[in-house]
């Protein structure tokens, strides 16, 4: 149970209501932090706000390499609610979940691309105490995803450790996106293929 605990949607107003009625046709239920961060209503709308326009200028970095890096960053940090979450929306977005448990061998397993290998190393140096990040390795990633590409992967990676330190310091753990009832959303099935 969290440090402090989640604000029951019925104590919260219109807005929480409005704020449930969203997540659960998105997510399946109300994601945890933000039903905490609704004791402080200017704190939910910032990360309500920070989460949206995240969300839409993510456009410049294949998803596989966006998702990855963001889960290792929560992996790193030991963010089991960010884990579970991450994984969730992997799944939604169709990408393999099943090599997730072998992420902390990316650098050496044939699972990961190359691309997402030089992401995955640069959300460790950025989430590293000290962070280790070096010139050449921002230099390595601006020749694969240039400018834009990187200033996206350094936004959500910090964005990731922002979310993963505030869930730690208030015990937000795992809520079941992955494994139990929370997420009851269908996954996206793709198309079938074009007779051509």
């Amino acid at each position: 149970m969290p440090r402090i605990p989640a604000l029951a949607t019925k104590d919260g107003g219109i807005v929480l209501r409005v704020i449930d009625r969203v997540a659960r046709r998105r997510f399946g239920a109300v994601p945890e932090p933000m039903a905490v961060s609704a004791h402080n209503p200017r704190v939910l709308w910032a990360g309500l706000v920070t989460e949206l326009f995240a969300e839409r200028v993510a456009k410049e970095l294949p998803v596989s390499v966006r998702e990855l890096a963001v889960y290792r960053a929560a992996v790193q940090l030991g963010c089991s609610w960010c884990v579970d979450f991450g994984t969730m929306l992997q799944k939604h977005e169709g990408l393999d979940i099943d090599r997730l448990k072998s992420i902390d061998d990316y650098a050496e397993s044939p699972l990961y691309s190359r691309q997402e290998r030089l992401a995955l190393a640069y959300a460790d140096a950025m989430t590293a105490t000290p962070v280790t990040v070096t010139d050449e390795q921002v230099a390595e990633l601006e020749a694969e995803f240039g400018r834009k590409g990187v200033l996206e992967l350094t936004y959500q990676i910090a964005l990731e450790n922002m979310r993963a330190r505030m869930n730690n310091a208030l015990d937000i753990t795992e809520q079941g996106f992955t494994s139990g009832d929370a997420c009851r959303v269908p996954q996206v099935t793709p198309p079938p293929p074009q007779a051509g």
